[in-house]
């Protein structure tokens, strides 16, 4: 199954037959206070570094957040994505739980956006999914609904199913809803990553629709971060996972996500695994 993003005449295909989309996570001013005073500025400058570091670092998709406490979210997102797509053209993702900042950033984009994002709750639904068919944007479905986070796969399976039905009722097809199957730190608890998993897995086999990951999240509160975001992620893709937002310029997820790529048959005779390591070899510095 193919999600197909768009700005302008550039496309990003969302398929577990292609290389592994990477949505950016940078541009988001949550525990960021030097990004969230430039922004609330109407400063964007900031925002632009981290759009062409995440690119040149293989971002496919950016995401961008604008939610400052005290701030006009709508005027703020609308006027962070003009700066971002200026700069950037690129496909957005527009991550707001506003739906008048949502409406707001989707009138001025020239494209096929992916919003993040909606959970199973009707109210939710409600909002989102008429600005999603009005614009013909995709949308992210985090599996929580009314009764919470679904403590097993089967569960989470049954509220994905809910939300694609719910898509469908507004006209939005199946492709243009990535599922998230919420990921929870295992700080918390031991079996929080391995329920995603296998959520993942179960999902992908039973609707075959794309599924996405916010990686980052499982590792929450503990040491060396990194290390468990790339075993997670590549833990993931191995069950299905074909999008995550992230931070591509982690050098350790970069070449994490490559490597998933080439090893199970999406980097046809290893070219991009060879320009990304020849990219890395001239940037090294000299010993």
């Amino acid at each position: 199954m193919e999600t197909k993003l768009s700005y302008k005449s550039k496309e990003v295909i969302i398929s577990p037959e292609r290389p592994f989309t990477i949505i950016g996570e940078r541009i988001n001013p949550t525990r960021r206070k030097k990004l969230a005073e430039t922004m609330a500025q109407g400063d964007f400058s900031i925002a632009l570094e981290d759009a062409r570091k995440q690119i040149e670092a293989g971002a496919h998709v950016l995401d961008v957040n604008a939610g400052i406490p005290g701030a006009d979210e709508p005027a703020l997102l609308r006027g962070a994505v003009q700066a971002v797509m200026e700069f950037a053209q690129t496909p957005l993702c527009i991550d707001t739980a506003s739906p008048e900042a949502l409406k707001a950033a989707l009138e001025v984009y020239p494209g096929k956006a992916l919003i993040n994002s909606t959970t199973a709750e009707e109210s939710m639904m409600q909002r989102v999914f008429p600005l999603a068919r009005q614009f013909g944007a995709a949308v992210i479905g985090v599996i929580t609904d009314e009764n919470g986070v679904p403590p097993t796969p089967e569960r989470r399976l049954a509220v994905a199913g809910k939300l694609i039905q719910r898509a469908g009722d507004y006209g939005i097809p199946p492709e243009d809803i990535v599922i998230d199957c919420l990921a929870l730190t295992v700080g918390a608890d031991h079996n929080a990553g391995r329920i995603t998993l296998d959520s993942v897995a179960l999902v992908r086999d039973e609707l075959g629709v794309n599924l996405s990951l916010g990686a980052s999240n499982v590792s929450f509160g503990l040491p060396d971060r990194k290390i468990i975001n790339v075993a997670y992620l590549a833990l993931a893709i191995a069950r299905g996972l074909t999008v995550a937002i992230t931070d591509p310029t982690v050098p350790e997820i970069q070449t994490t996500l490559l490597a998933c790529d080439l090893l199970i048959g999406r980097d046809e005779y290893a070219m991009r695994w060879i320009k990304a390591f020849r990219k890395r070899t001239v940037a090294a510095p000299a010993q």
